[in-house]
């Protein structure tokens, strides 16, 4: 299980190359990689900033990857989380994760993501030609969240 979070863009290929050659057991990996839009509630947007909690934040990313895989047989995961100032259509996060079976790999990535994006401590300011704004979390993300409970 790895964690990063960076400043420094990824390579998704290089990516799942890697964690597919660590588990030549596994039958699938899924992948998803999020990234910045370049309108949001009909709005340009200019950039993107993404703020964390340092060591908090990994914990917290520890923590739903620990989650995934007490629920499901999975061999691994990664997690790749940017911060810092990004323009529209950078990429933002990589999640991938290896299982013997596509039920379980792609389960887990998006129960990854719907963790993710409601608990840990990231936050986003957004730029738009009516200026800066910090942006509040979205009902719908803890709405996908909770058909896990």
């Amino acid at each position: 299980m790895m964690v990063r979070v960076q400043q420094e863009d990824f390579d998704v290929g290089t990516e799942i190359t890697r964690l597919r050659l660590q588990y030549p057991q596994a039958g699938a990996v899924v992948s998803f990689t999020g990234q910045v839009r370049d309108l949001n509630d009909g709005q340009s947007v200019a950039s993107l900033t993404l703020e964390h909690y340092p060591g908090m934040t990994e914990k917290s990313l520890d923590a739903i990857v620990v989650q995934a895989r007490q629920r499901w047989h999975i061999f691994d995961a990664l997690v790749i989380h940017r911060i810092g100032t990004l323009p529209p259509q950078a990429q933002i996060v990589l999640v991938i994760v290896a299982s013997a079976h596509r039920g379980d790999a792609f389960a887990a990535c998006e129960f990854i993501m719907d963790y993710l994006k409601t608990e840990a401590p990231f936050w986003k300011k957004e730029v738009t030609p009516e200026g800066a704004k910090w942006l509040d979390e979205r009902a719908s993300d803890y709405a996908a969240r909770e058909r896990w409970q």
